[in-house]
């Protein structure tokens, strides 16, 4: 078993893991992710005080199944992409996408989130661990630019602070010569009542940017080409997965639009 000590907006990489264990142990899994699973099994940690339930952990994989879609999609249309999987925690999105051996993947997070992946995933020839802090910039030039390369931060950009973020992206579109991103955005409403989020209250993390409007991000030189707002999750076949609070929660996005604009999956060309 590994023991974890993460803390802050580290620690909340083991809640969204165990969100997608938990969807891979129910009757009807969204990504049917048994890496998330077996991962869980082997960290010496008590999950059960991360603010994760099953109901929540629907919120979780609903999330990241657009992302891999998209994803999975931009790497057949560019099969020698370079792939940026950006404060990757202990996502498994290259084990659950099985990429070509012609995309060279790069998982980039803090070095002690690194050294936890090292332990319990295998690394792919085509796959490259970075321990740095995605806003120490110097990790960058371990990277080639010489292809098209997609940008993956799911759970990343709230953590950030909004003039370190820009800047990170106007870099990342200046290294390459085209490529996408696709992250995931709250607004600011969502950074207000962040004390509201479980798992970011528990882990004694900050949140700090919020983006109203997602083509606030084109000044980085992004162009934005699609854009999900909560309510995209709230669909008969969700909803019947879910208990009776959830399920209403989810409803009242349809009825409420501003609810569902808290938060947006979105994706960019540059």
């Amino acid at each position: 078993m590994e023991k974890v000590h993460f803390t802050e907006e580290k620690a909340t990489n083991l809640a969204t893991l165990y969100g997608r264990a938990l969807d891979y142990r129910s009757a009807h899994p969204i990504l049917g992710d048994k890496a998330a699973d077996d991962a869980v099994r082997r960290i010496d940690y008590d999950f059960t005080k991360i603010g994760i339930s099953p109901d929540r952990a629907v919120s979780v994989v609903l999330r990241a199944k657009p992302i891999d879609d998209w994803t999975a999609e931009y790497l057949r249309e560019h099969p020698d992409a370079i792939v940026l999987h950006l404060g990757c925690g202990m996502d498994t999105r290259f084990q659950r996408l099985a990429p070509p051996e012609t995309v060279h993947w790069y998982d980039v997070d803090y070095p002690e989130v690194i050294e936890l992946r090292e332990k319990l995933y295998d690394r792919a020839p085509n796959q490259t661990h970075i321990g740095s802090s995605v806003t120490d910039f110097g990790w960058l030039d371990q990277v080639p630019s010489d292809r098209p390369a997609l940008i993956v931060a799911e759970g990343l950009t709230m953590y950030l602070k909004p003039e370190t973020g820009t800047e990170l992206f106007r870099r990342l579109v200046e290294k390459f010569p085209s490529g996408g991103l696709i992250c995931d955005l709250f607004n600011r409403t969502a950074i207000r009542i962040q004390k509201l989020n479980a798992p970011v209250r528990k882990a004694g993390a900050t949140l700090y940017w919020g983006v109203d409007d997602p083509r606030e991000l084109e000044r980085c030189g992004l162009t934005l080409e699609s854009s999900l707002d909560a309510a995209h999750w709230a669909t008969p076949e969700v909803l019947a997965r879910l208990g009776p609070f959830t399920r209403f929660q989810l409803r009242m996005l349809k009825v409420f639009p501003a609810l569902a604009r808290t938060a947006h999956i979105v994706r960019y060309r540059f």
